[in-house]
């Protein structure tokens, strides 16, 4: 008895090990996923700077300040 009781315990146990393993490589893709999107909203804030900026130059105004937070 106590040994079909320490094996369900061990079953159960790796029964719980895969899945927090497959919610954690879940989480990691999703962070990956995360991190490329914040990648490309920075390199598109990048170019509309500087569009703002090229467009600022031609029309003869100096660049806007920055808001005071």
């Amino acid at each position: 008895m106590r040994n079909i009781l320490f094996i369900g315990a061990l079953v159960l146990s790796l029964g719980l090990i895969g899945f927090l393993y497959q919610q954690l490589a879940a989480a990691e893709a999703a962070l990956k996923v995360a991190n490329q999107r914040f990648a490309d909203c920075q390199q598109v804030t990048f170019q509309l700077q500087n569009q703002l900026a090229q467009k600022q130059k031609e029309a003869g105004m100096g660049p806007t300040p920055m808001p005071k937070q």
